[in-house]
């Protein structure tokens, strides 16, 4: 059961809103205003579409996570990597435990004044997400 919205405090509606989390009998919702009606979304949803293109942008840039990754961790070496790369090709399990255990409250913090914004429409689709040093598609370099 999804129980933890992972980006509470950083979704907008299309106004530039924050939208506000409820939880109604243990699911997690994202609330937007809709002209006076509180439409309530499923954060899981919106949470999985917020993961998948993060994922999407990593998705060819992998070797580079990992070599920068490897070096702010001051773990350079070919265990590290090994154990970085296979973090990065079961990502979708990364959602799982996420959702489990949500994303701790500092770093959300965190997220948000370096500038990590997501922005929703009324049906809860994804419109935008904004993202500080945010990586090109490969194809786009």
């Amino acid at each position: 059961m999804y129980t933890h919205p992972l980006f509470s405090g950083l979704i907008l509606d299309e106004n530039g809103q924050t939208v506000d989390t409820v939880s109604v009998n243990g699911e997690p919702f994202y609330v937007v205003n809709d002209a006076g009606f509180r439409r309530h979304i499923p954060a899981g949803e919106v949470d999985k579409q917020v993961f998948n293109q993060l994922m999407e942008q990593i998705r060819g840039h992998e070797d580079i996570i990992i070599e920068q990754a490897a070096k702010m961790l001051d773990q350079d070496n070919i265990f590290s990597r090994a154990v970085l790369m296979n973090q990065l090709q079961n990502m979708d399990k990364q959602f799982e435990s996420l959702s489990e255990v949500g994303i701790p409250e500092s770093s959300r913090q965190y997220l948000g004044m370096m500038g990590f914004r997501v922005t929703i429409n009324i049906h809860g689709e994804v419109v935008n997400v904004e993202q500080p040093g945010q990586m090109l598609p490969p194809e786009e370099e």
